[in-house]
């Protein structure tokens, strides 16, 4: 009888990892195919040399990584473009996000959803709303008939760009940081205020800090993305905004010189894998100090 115990349980622990393969196979397919090949690819061209015609010509050198520093402008850039707007994020996101988690009352899930709202529309169009407010006959044209500037230009700056980029990403920004302050344990303010402390050193000192993981991961959200962003600086920064996005059109698409645009792209990729390395440094090393375990998204 044990014998014939062990072998049903055994049998009933290959059958239960068979489902789980079987269930795993779609989804490792589908990563597979759609994640991990185009990156094995990107990295094979980066080693190559731009065939006389555009394109690919199979070779093993390192020549596109020593020009990576002719394209030097757009990555500082976008390095520029990405610290600064997500900085600004930040510093938008944070108090519509305390307002939502402690102020909002009976008024938050109407809020939430307006905050939400305008992801029901594509980026495309949403970005193109404002091509047309900060455009010659939007914003400066109102200005100037109030009076207020004249040849006032808005489009095409990196103003435009900066606006469009928090427009478009605050959402991203708010939702981390809103889950934070909501989990946030309401007795560690009223101590703080008990104990004396002005209403900014709470904020400062109790707030923020344990905020952390969501404006971190916030911030990591936007970072990510921008790094690659090239919708919002090629409608509202014309040709005066180069950031990656833009370069690796034009390496792509216009020079088909594809070994360089991998070379790029690659570069850009392992910049990102540092940042998430420091992400996750930061916020084990918050875990550790705030007495939890594990490294969390939010």
């Amino acid at each position: 009888m044990p014998a014939l115990r062990r072998r049903a349980r055994g049998g009933g622990e290959e059958g239960g990892r068979l489902t789980t393969a079987l269930l795993l196979l779609p989804t490792s397919l589908w990563f597979l195919l759609l994640l991990v090949a185009p990156l094995v690819i990107l990295v094979v061209y980066s080693f190559g040399l731009r065939a006389p015609a555009g394109g690919y010509e199979p070779a093993f050198t390192l020549e596109q990584y020593a020009k990576l520093p002719t394209r030097a402008v757009a990555f500082r850039n976008t390095a520029i473009m990405s610290v600064a707007s997500t900085l600004l994020c930040i510093l938008v996101a944070f108090p519509l996000a305390y307002f939502l988690a402690t102020k909002a009352g009976r008024w938050k899930t109407l809020l939430l959803v307006l905050v939400i709202v305008p992801f029901w529309t594509s980026f495309l169009i949403r970005t193109y709303a404002w091509l047309v407010i900060l455009g010659s006959n939007g914003i400066p044209a109102l200005a100037e008939r109030l009076g207020i500037a004249h040849d006032l230009v808005l489009l095409n700056t990196p103003f435009a760009v900066m606006l469009g980029i928090v427009y478009n990403y605050l959402p991203l920004t708010v939702f981390p940081i809103y889950v934070s302050l909501e989990r946030l344990d309401k007795r560690l303010l009223e101590a703080s205020r008990d104990l004396g402390a002005p209403p900014w050193r709470t904020l400062w000192q109790v707030t923020v800090p344990l905020a952390a993981p969501g404006i971190i991961t916030g911030a990591l959200l936007v970072f990510i993305l921008l790094s690659g962003e090239y919708v919002i600086p090629a409608m509202l920064g014309g040709n005066k905004v180069f950031l990656l996005g833009n370069a690796l059109v034009d390496l792509f698409i216009q020079a088909r010189d594809w070994p360089l645009g991998s070379a790029v792209a690659v570069s850009m990729i392992l910049g990102m894998l540092a940042t998430i390395g420091i992400y996750m440094k930061l916020t084990s090393r918050w875990m550790r100090g705030t007495g939890r375990s594990g490294v969390s998204l939010i």
